[in-house]
Parts: C-alpha cells; sequence; structure tokens
C-alpha cells in the first residue's frame, strides 16, 4: 500500500527542528517537495537519489506532484515552514487530495516561537497572515482586495495579533499602515526576525512610527498588542449629533429614527457588501459598516464637503472597512463589488437609472432601500419599480422629538420621510434593460 505524502513542518535550524519519525520520513523520501530556501537547508538529510521538486511559483502544481508520486509507488514528503495547518499549504493540498492521501507532521509554528522569545501567552492572539500577493502601500479606505484589508480589519477588532509576514507585506509596511490608519499611539509592535537562525533578533519597545521607517531581515513575524483595551463602541442608534454634518446647513443627514429603520430593512448580514449612494454625512453606511464587520461598504457622494464629512466621520469612528468616493452616481459603480444591501438617500437626478442598476447588481436575496421626502421622488421610485417588476413597499414615517417650552416641553414633528424597500424580481423574470 501506498504510503500517505507527509507534509511536514521543518524550523530554520534544519534538522535539528524534527523528531526521530520526521527525520526518518524525510530521509527515505524518494519525492521531496519544498520551497528552494527549505531544500538547501535539508540537503544534508535528503537522500541524494531523492527527486527534489522546488514549489515556488508553482503552489498549483504540488498536489499533482503528489498524486503521480503516489501512483508511482514512491514515497513523497512536503516541506513546510512551522505548523502546515497554520496558513500553510497542508489545507491546500487537503482540498485537493483526498484526506487519506496526506500526513501531518506539524512543528511549533513561528508565530508561537515569536510570543515565547517575548513572554507572551498566544491562546487568545489573534493569528493573521499577509502572505498575499503585493497590493502596494495601504492607503485610507482601500478596497477588500488590497493585501493589508483583512489584517486592518483584525486590528480594528482585536487587542493581540499574531502575523504571518511576507517580503512583500513587510513590517514596516504594517507600521506604516498603522500610522495612516492613526493606530500608530493605541499599539505596541514587536518584530522576530530569522528565528532559530545565529543571528535571530527580537526588535520591542521601539514607537510605530519609527518602525515604519526601519528594514528587518527576512523571515519575520509581527506581534501586537494594546496598549489599553479597546472601548467597545456603539453599534446601532448612534446620536444624530455624533456625527460632522455641513455647517451651517444642517440636516443632510439620515436621522436616527429613519436611520435606524431603513437599516432593518436592509437586513445586514456580518459578512454584508454595502452601497450607500448620495451618502451626505455618512450616517447609514458608516453604521452599517459597524454591524458588517466582516463585510465593506462603498460609499458616493458629489459634495466635496460632505465628502470630507464623511471621511472625517470615518476616522471618528475608527472604521476601516469604507472606501468613500467623490463623485456622481453611477459614474463608477461598475468597480465596486456586488452588493448585499444597497441604500439611497440622494440621487442627482439619476433616480431611475440607478435603481434599474442596482437592481441589477444585487445579490440573490439583496434589498434596495431608499429614503425620500418629496413626492415626486417617491412618484418616480415606485413607477420605475414597477416598470422592472420588482416586489417592492412603502412605508411613512414621521417622528416628533420632545423640546424643551419654558418649564415644560413640547413635541415638535420632523419632516416625514418614505422608506421604499424593494428586491429584484424573482427568478426566472428579467429586469428591463438587463444586459445592456
Amino acid at each position: 500500500m501506498t504510503p500517505p505524502c507527509r507534509i511536514i513542518g521543518v524550523l530554520d535550524d534544519g534538522a535539528a527542528s524534527l523528531g526521530a519519525q520526521a527525520l526518518q520520513h524525510l530521509r527515505q523520501a524518494q519525492v521531496v517537495i519544498g520551497a528552494q530556501r527549505t531544500l538547501a537547508l535539508f540537503a544534508q538529510t535528503i537522500a541524494a537519489d531523492a527527486l527534489q521538486r522546488d514549489m515556488g511559483g508553482a503552489l498549483g502544481q504540488v498536489a499533482e506532484w503528489v498524486r503521480q508520486a503516489r501512483a508511482d509507488g514512491l514515497r513523497v514528503v512536503v516541506l513546510a515552514t512551522g505548523d502546515p495547518l497554520c496558513y500553510g499549504i497542508a489545507p491546500f493540498l487537503a482540498a485537493r487530495l483526498c484526506v487519506e492521501a496526506i500526513e501531518v507532521l506539524p512543528n511549533v509554528s513561528t508565530l508561537q516561537l515569536a510570543c515565547a522569545r517575548l513572554q507572551l501567552p498566544w491562546q487568545d492572539m489573534r493569528l493573521a497572515s499577509v502572505h498575499a500577493k503585493d497590493a502596494g502601500e495601504w492607503v485610507v479606505g482601500s478596497a477588500p482586495s488590497h493585501g493589508l484589508y483583512a489584517l486592518l480589519r483584525d486590528i480594528r477588532q482585536y487587542d493581540r495579533l499574531a502575523v504571518l509576514t511576507s517580503p512583500d507585506n513587510t513590517p514596516e509596511r504594517i507600521a506604516r499602515m498603522l500610522v495612516a490608519e492613526g493606530l500608530d499611539e493605541d499599539f505596541e509592535m514587536a518584530v522576530a526576525e530569522r528565528l532559530c537562525l545565529e543571528d535571530e533578533r527580537v526588535v520591542q519597545g521601539l514607537p510605530v512610527r519609527v518602525l515604519a521607517q526601519a528594514r528587518f531581515a527576512d523571515p519575520n513575524v509581527v506581534l501586537l498588542w494594546r496598549r489599553t483595551a479597546r472601548a467597545l463602541p456603539v453599534l446601532f442608534g448612534v446620536a444624530d449629533d455624533q456625527f460632522a454634518q455641513r455647517s451651517p446647513e444642517k440636516g443632510l443627514i439620515t436621522k436616527n429614527e429613519v436611520r435606524a429603520v431603513s437599516l432593518a430593512r436592509m437586513q445586514l448580514r456580518e459578512n454584508s457588501v454595502v452601497w450607500d449612494i448620495g451618502a451626505g454625512s455618512g450616517s447609514v453606511g458608516l453604521e452599517a459598516a459597524r454591524l458588517c464587520r466582516q463585510g465593506h461598504v462603498y460609499a458616493i457622494e458629489k459634495n466635496a464637503d460632505d465628502v470630507e464629512n464623511v471621511r472625517t466621520n470615518r476616522a471618528a469612528w475608527g472604521v476601516g472597512n469604507v472606501t468613500v468616493v467623490h463623485g456622481k452616481a453611477p459614474e463608477g459603480l461598475d468597480a465596486w463589488m456586488d452588493p448585499d444591501a444597497v441604500f439611497i438617500g440622494g440621487s442627482g437626478g439619476e433616480l431611475a437609472e440607478l435603481i434599474a442598476l442596482v437592481l441589477r447588481r444585487l445579490r440573490p436575496q439583496g434589498w434596495l432601500v431608499m429614503n425620500f421626502v418629496t413626492l415626486e421622488n417617491l412618484s418616480t421610485a415606485v413607477e420605475c419599480l414597477k416598470a422592472l417588476g420588482a416586489d417592492w413597499d412603502v412605508v411613512q414615517l414621521q417622528a416628533a422629538r420632545s423640546k424643551p417650552i419654558l418649564h415644560m416641553h413640547r413635541m415638535a414633528a420632523e419632516n416625514p420621510v418614505w422608506v421604499v424597500c424593494a428586491q429584484a424580481p424573482v427568478a426566472g423574470q428579467s429586469v428591463p434593460g438587463e444586459g445592456v
């Protein structure tokens, strides 16, 4: 019977990092797969007649190499750094080969080693990896496609993190992202370089701004921990006066009561992608961003002053999963991810076109929610939804807030708002204009 492919975790001190069983499998292997650097590290341990395959830049071929070696009855070993099941190759191969085809012999993760060097318990660490394609320097408001996006999301949500870096997404780049997001004073940062080698070094105790200008030897890992615990934010129902708004022309904000109903009708999930069209002060999109911690919000606003208010509010709220665009919809929406929910607070005269576009782009079971204060816009929306065959309904909201009058209080009415909610036609029905 052909033995399984052994996926062996190794460290940079070579054979000294392996137990007797792992060493025996490696010495007896007829096919050894690993990064060029790792193969060189174990040159004295690998059999002279063993076939060696460099998987650098060829990750997609590894499963087929393993499959072919086992079909030929050969003993095959894959060498991986640390624990192959912690952001390693083992899950990748397990998904492409049957479970019985592999056996994992884990080692200590480099993240564990880094924590050990600093005597930091790691059971409550958020483990993260930026070992992804180089996406360049972080820019505030970058989309989820950026290589550092997921890490920033984790940094905002957790107090302690251990991060696997890459030659492109380096510790200094991570530090510069923290500076750009105004988080550099919130965190301590340590970098562990070349663990288990003679020139191993652990850098700690320096300000993040200093680390942002440093250079670190590869390979390395990063540890981050907050100086003080986070204050848990309000997720829903933030007061209107907590938002920066256009002044002295107040009122360009979806009021608290209407915002609550609109967000409820959007049926948000933790990973929802949301569009906020005509963002104004950004109140709806920013509350949606907090509710959708694993999702993303795209906001567009045509007024430059309001765009600055949205950015100010985003920074004050400490949310990183919001992209703010200065422009007039529908321009630029084709570059956004398909949404699970769309809020239209202002249309700039393009309401019918926007409704048709949104209904084409909404993901299955997604919701379009619109707020109107004029009969004309309400009429346009309803007629458009009817023509497109959408499922829709309208709710009229009118709140009254207490106001002091002498030593008593009276109720002052807010302007009535129509909340129009719609979903795309059911499967089998086409949306007019689709494919145009």
